[in-house]
């Protein structure tokens, strides 16, 4: 994002608060619900300090985004290092551990800025880049499972990768919006074993 990077200690501290403020507000609140003065509330910060990181709420948006990516990925590092169908197993393990918690099943960060603004030009595309960095990580992984002879020749991982994150983000859906994990557990598995039925065959 084209952002002002802070430069001291004290800089990186207001920075990071603004955007901790930020994403907490556009979490319940949504982007449209989330004022700037509502961010500097929450924050401490002042108007200057704000616009010297961020030239408008756009650019907030993307760090937002950013933060929101951050920390999805932050629970499920398994996908960071996948390299066997074991591997893949842990994965959704991990991704099931965040909605066993109390309170959960939780929306997906991303799932409800898409849904906001999935139709806003400028704001689209940095969700979907944030949704493509995901991908990218299973999608590496399979490839690994691929090059280790575990994964079809013919198979295409990006390919993959983006039906699992389909089956993913509706099961996400569905689980928070019925309280139900098992809308979960079941997309998860019917990623797990679609994937699965592309191995190799010996």
């Amino acid at each position: 994002m084209d952002t002002q990077a802070a430069s001291t200690p004290r800089g990186r501290r207001t920075r990071e608060a603004i955007v901790d403020a930020a994403a907490t507000l556009m979490y319940v609140d949504g982007v449209a619900g989330t004022s700037v003065d509502k961010v500097l509330a929450a924050s401490g910060a002042g108007k200057s300090q704000m616009y010297h990181y961020f030239k408008n709420k756009e650019q907030l948006v993307g760090a937002v985004i950013d933060r929101y990516l951050e920390q999805v990925l932050g629970n499920q590092p398994a996908i960071f290092t996948l390299a066997s169908w074991a591997d893949l197993e842990t994965w959704t393990e991990q991704l099931l551990d965040v909605h066993r918690r109390a309170g959960a099943p939780i929306a997906c960060p991303l799932g409800n800025l898409a849904g906001e603004v999935g139709d806003n030009p400028k704001l689209a595309p940095l969700v979907d880049q944030a949704y493509r960095t995901w991908e990218s990580h299973l999608a590496r992984g399979l490839k690994t499972l691929q090059d280790n002879g575990e994964l079809a020749a013919d198979a295409d991982p990006a390919r993959l990768a983006q039906a699992a994150m389909t089956s993913v983000q509706g099961g996400l859906l569905l689980a928070h919006i019925r309280h139900d994990l098992t809308a979960l557990e079941d997309a998860l598995a019917i990623a797990l074993a679609y994937l699965r039925s592309h191995a190799r065959e010996w």
